[in-house]
């Protein structure tokens, strides 16, 4: 959670759902204030976040929150995913960036329903935002509910958005250090994928290390290595959303 930004201030209003954001001079997480502000923030978050839950139990939809650094391939691999499962299963994205809807047009280029969330200053999706795009989606005719959430290796972990299965992308070009430098976020995923391995012979990463590191926070997490670019790995990783997508059917 970022503490300097002031993303985490926010104001949920629960009739329109809004999140304006108050920037606060220097607030510290050593301040009681700052610290009872986030508590309530964090408080309200999650009971939403449950609700969002629900929502997507109600029509038996998987939830995907995808989480990164700003060019890791989040929308690229949604692209190749939508093309590889060929209507097999029916996807929407609700998409979170600080400005533009770039990523959504690209996403309904490809025939699949998207929503776009533009957050302005605040660095992650919170569960509020998440319910408004919910409500924008064609719920009843989808298998699967992408989140791409804001392209960030901190503050989105903090944040539970209601979904099933927490997913991060990690590209070779970020480096194989990015699990032990941001722990929260990797101990928070269901399954970490490395991505861009086509690059690998341009760049000094160790993926035995970055997997290790990943497991020493969470010795649960599924990893799957994949490349968009060549293909390799893009099998596995639709085997895995078909096998999750199954069990919520059931």
């Amino acid at each position: 959670m970022c503490k300097d930004c002031g993303c985490s201030i926010t104001d949920h209003h629960h009739h329109d759902h809004g999140h304006d954001h108050h920037h606060h001079t220097n607030p510290t997480l050593e301040d009681k204030k700052t610290v009872e502000v986030i508590t309530k923030i964090l408080d309200a978050n999650d009971k939403q976040a449950e609700s969002n839950r629900k929502h997507f139990d109600q029509y038996r939809i998987l939830a995907v929150n995808l989480m990164s650094s700003p060019g890791a391939g989040k929308t690229t691999l949604l692209e190749k995913t939508i093309e590889l499962l060929n209507e097999e299963l029916k996807i929407g994205v609700i998409e979170g960036d600080l400005e533009t809807n770039r990523d959504a047009e690209r996403i309904k280029a490809k025939g699949a329903p998207a929503y776009q969330i533009t957050t302005g200053q605040a660095c992650h999706l919170d569960a509020f935002m998440v319910h408004e795009g919910i409500h924008h989606l064609p719920l009843n005719e989808l298998d699967i509910i992408f989140i791409e959430n804001v392209g960030n290796l901190v503050c989105p972990a903090s944040y539970d958005i209601g979904a099933h299965l927490n997913v991060v992308l990690l590209s070779v070009p970020e480096g194989d250090d990015k699990p032990a430098k941001y722990p929260v976020m990797f101990r928070s995923a269901d399954l970490f994928l490395i991505t861009k391995i086509d690059l690998l012979p341009h760049f000094d990463f160790d993926i035995d290390k970055a997997i290790e590191e990943a497991r020493k926070l969470n010795p649960k997490v599924d990893v799957i290595q994949i490349s968009t670019k060549t293909g390799e790995g893009l099998d596995k990783w639709i085997n895995y959303l078909k096998m999750k997508t199954a069990l919520r059917s059931i």
